[in-house]
């Protein structure tokens, strides 16, 4: 039993090096994780548009195991295992996980695919590891996290038309329908050639996605197209995070700024 525990206790502290350290092999293996990440909400994304096929029962069942090797990975490497589970984005990734294996099985529920999309939410620790890595990133964070923000905004929506109107309106057969009528419907331009059914529930849904449209989703969407040329960096006498490029002080308390230039 002693020797069980000490050779986990091992294969914690390899794991915590791997994910957490510094070293060229737990850099490459990070990096390694990265690609995985953006590959599997790539894969995600893109397979909503794509009607169920063998192949890709195939391609889930794979990846659900290589995720599924991750997660258990991170989590013995977690100096609290048990207490990993309690996080957002360890039961995004659960549900996950079981969504591919389910999938793998047979199960043929096209929703299951579209529940996916909750994976984009990994995009903000993604982020985080590109902005740490490449200078490029730094720079353009506002626009790539405004655009994630949208992103994550609309599949998010789109999902829930369709998971919630793939049954019983025959104007919505599949998700490209779906995230038709969220675009139109949310951009406010509201052609009226697609309309959610349901007496109550279509309608209440059809109205609150009007409401946001006017306020979150043109906010979102001019954070994209028009960016406010700002660079986030908190003052470290009164706190304010946003300031112009070009600052020498900070406008709100006079400090001194000494905000890094990454072209230097």
């Amino acid at each position: 039993m002693r020797t069980r525990s000490s050779t986990l206790g091992r294969l914690r502290v390899q794991l915590r090096r791997l994910f957490y350290g510094h070293r060229p092999a737990a850099v490459a293996f990070q990096a390694g994780l990265l690609a995985i990440d953006l590959a599997a909400i790539t894969y995600f994304v893109a397979t909503s548009f794509v009607a169920d096929a063998t192949w890709l029962r195939v391609v889930d069942l794979l990846l659900g195991v290589l995720l599924a090797l991750e997660f258990l990975g991170r989590m013995l490497a977690h100096r609290h295992p048990m207490a990993y589970l309690d996080n957002g984005a360890a039961l995004v990734d659960i549900v996950v996980i079981a969504s591919l294996f389910v999938s793998a099985l047979g199960v043929n529920l096209g929703f299951l695919r579209i529940l996916r999309t909750v994976r984009l939410l990994r995009s903000y620790n993604v982020l985080g590891q590109l902005k740490r890595r490449f200078a490029a990133v730094r720079r353009n964070e506002e626009v790539i996290h405004a655009a994630l923000n949208l992103a994550v905004f609309v599949f998010m929506i789109s999902a829930v038309v369709y998971v919630s109107q793939r049954e019983i309106n025959p104007k919505i057969a599949d998700f490209i329908d779906a995230l038709y009528f969220t675009v139109a419907t949310l951009s406010t331009t509201g052609f009226g050639d697609v309309t959610l059914m349901g007496s109550t529930s279509g309608e209440v849904l059809s109205i609150l996605m009007m409401l946001v449209g006017i306020t979150l989703f043109l906010r979102l969407a001019q954070a994209v197209f028009r960016p406010g040329g700002k660079v986030l960096y908190p003052c470290p006498q009164c706190g304010l995070q946003r300031h112009e490029l070009d600052a020498v002080h900070c406008k709100a308390c006079g400090h001194v700024l000494n905000i890094p230039n990454d072209n230097e």
